[in-house]
């Protein structure tokens, strides 16, 4: 079926968005139907057969599941099995709308989207082409050639990358250090239209106060004592392309003061100059700081946090994706194999038992060079688990400190579910008793599966 022969179903609370996507929609599809309350979903399935839903993730509804979107999905999949759906969601719900893929959702859109990106997405979704045939093919394959792994949670930031490179919004990326963030923004930069563009990146953590404003914004000669040339900024060098900014998180706040200034103003004056050069850049950053530490505003600028982050991009440890390790240490040992010219490498599989049973606390950058090590140390062809030393630097989480971790998470789990079950499943009275926003309170019940 092409979109020309399609019937499709329009859900939303915001009549803005109904009558945009209407007038969009009634040129390119057979029929268009429009409707402002997800209730009344059953009645219109019920009388009509729809090839395709567009679907909001949140309402205002009598019904409250802690998100409203999820619910509905799954009454048009009871409905109508074969109906796809198409989740509306905006920038801080990525994170559900990616949840909503794996309970049937054949795809999403992110207000506010271009609309030939969103006929691209209604055609290939009725072309029967969703999220499945995008991760083996196109930009999905792209990405996971740049990066490794086949976890559950790693497929999931391949899929959020394809879906938010594209844009120019601003991302944020957590993890610990080690766990690959510089190359998830290398990723996003070359999956983007900016990608002819420079990428930049800088250090702004190991920036000293004096050093801060001439490395990123640049001297005109004389500006200060050893000022000898005139010297283009960091955010001048990143003009038509991406500025990644790692470690964000470690600056000062005179120095969020004078970042948080550039990026509202979209312009950076060099030091001794007097005329403002305009900025046109994708910010990527990236810190290893949680993000409820980054949300002390006696560290951290909250205006400056919602200015780096419209969208973010956690990174698990690797200790959480141990499916991904034997992938990780072929990639290594195939590397380092060629520069140590010993081409016939392989791993037993005692290493690799090995390997997963290790906790990595310094993550991919640990292993990669437990790999280089071993393969160095090898007296033949095949990695036994006696040649794995993992580095005494790294000091490894113990046992007792996972049990607690485990007990924190199942206590949080257990309070969010009896807070809600005490609203009656109302989202914004359960986060507001838990001292959390709707977003955050969504995050963590995607992160518990509930």
């Amino acid at each position: 079926m092409n979109l020309k022969q399609s019937r499709i179903l329009v859900v939303d609370d915001d009549t803005d968005v109904l009558t945009a996507v209407r007038l969009l929609l009634r040129t390119e599809v057979k029929e268009v139907t429009i409707e402002k309350n997800p209730e009344q979903i059953p009645s219109l399935l019920a009388r009509n057969a729809y090839d395709l839903v567009l679907l909001d993730m949140n309402f205002n509804a009598s019904i409250n599941t802690g998100n409203e979107g999820m619910y509905w999905l799954k009454r048009v999949k009871e409905i109508q099995p074969a109906t796809a759906v198409i989740m509306i969601t905006a920038y801080g719900d990525i994170d559900l709308a990616v949840r909503s893929l794996k309970k049937g959702a054949a795809d999403f859109v992110v207000k506010p989207w271009h609309n030939e990106k969103l006929l691209l997405t209604l055609e290939t979704v009725i072309a029967g082409k969703g999220k499945k045939a995008a991760a083996v093919s196109g930009q999905m394959s792209n990405i996971k050639t740049k990066l490794i792994g086949k976890s559950e949670v790693m497929l999931e930031i391949f899929y959020k990358i394809s879906k938010i490179a594209p844009t120019d919004a601003n991302i944020l990326i957590l993890g610990e250090n080690g766990t690959g963030k510089d190359l998830i923004a290398a990723a996003i930069h070359e999956e983007s239209p900016r990608k002819a563009g420079p990428y930049v990146k800088v250090d702004v953590g190991a920036l000293t106060e004096s050093l801060f404003e001439s490395e990123l914004f640049g001297h005109k000669k004389g500006a200060f004592t050893d000022a000898r040339d005139d010297r283009t900024g960091r955010f001048e060098a990143a003009n038509g392309g991406t500025l990644f900014l790692d470690e964000i998180g470690n600056i000062s706040l005179q120095q969020q003061a004078k970042l948080l200034s550039v990026l509202q103003n979209r312009q950076v004056t060099k030091l001794g100059a007097n005329e403002s050069v305009p900025l046109d850049i994708r910010l990527v950053c990236a810190t290893n700081l949680p993000l409820i530490e980054l949300a002390n505003e006696k560290r951290f600028r909250k205006d400056l946090i919602y200015r780096i982050n419209t969208v973010e991009i956690v990174v698990p440890p690797l200790r959480k994706r141990k499916e991904d390790i034997p992938l990780l240490a072929e990639h290594f040992a195939s590397m380092y194999a060629e520069k140590y010219l010993k081409p016939n490498i392989r791993f037993d599989i005692s290493a690799i038992e090995k390997l997963q049973q290790y906790l990595f606390p310094g993550n991919v950058r640990e292993l990669q060079y437990t790999i280089e090590r071993a393969i160095i140390m090898a007296d033949s062809e095949k990695i036994e688990a006696k040649d794995l030393l993992f580095s005494p630097l790294e000091s490894q989480l113990t046992q007792q400190e996972e049990q607690t971790d485990h007990k924190l998470s199942t206590i949080e789990k257990n309070t969010i579910m009896r807070v809600i079950d005490k609203h009656n499943g109302n989202i914004s009275r359960a986060a507001k008793e838990l001292g959390l926003t709707r977003t955050a309170l969504y995050r963590r019940l995607s992160k518990y599966e509930l």
